[in-house]
């Protein structure tokens, strides 16, 4: 395990079975609404970001679509269908109203976020 890696507080939101693939769930992890995405594939990863859309004002990025915009994996909000970018947050829509982007790892089946 990398020194960054130590340095970051990490916890456990679920499993991966939890996950269906190509979705997301939401988790509570210290106070924030995190939307944690299981995407298969070539690029196949976990991948976290905030939860809440600040350009529909709800927490409902965990229940968008998953997909590619070029080389980009974004999840689109249910709402006003903004795509994020799910490696850095990124709305591509409306860049101001980009969200945080989280480390996610796997240990022994257990998906661990870090703020």
């Amino acid at each position: 395990m990398s020194t960054q890696s130590q340095a970051l507080n990490w916890r456990p939101v679920c499993t991966l079975d939890d996950i269906a693939p190509n979705t997301g769930i939401c988790a509570l992890v210290n106070d924030r609404h995190v939307a944690v995405f299981h995407v298969t594939g070539e690029a196949g990863t976990l991948f976290a970001i905030d939860n809440y859309d600040p350009n529909a004002q709800a927490s409902v990025l965990s229940r968008g679509l998953i997909g590619s915009l070029g080389e980009r994996i974004v999840v689109a909000s249910p709402i006003y269908k903004h795509h994020f970018d799910l490696q850095s947050g990124e709305c591509l829509e409306a860049p101001e109203n980009s969200v945080n982007a989280y480390a996610v790892r796997v240990e022994d089946r257990v998906v661990h976020v870090a703020l």
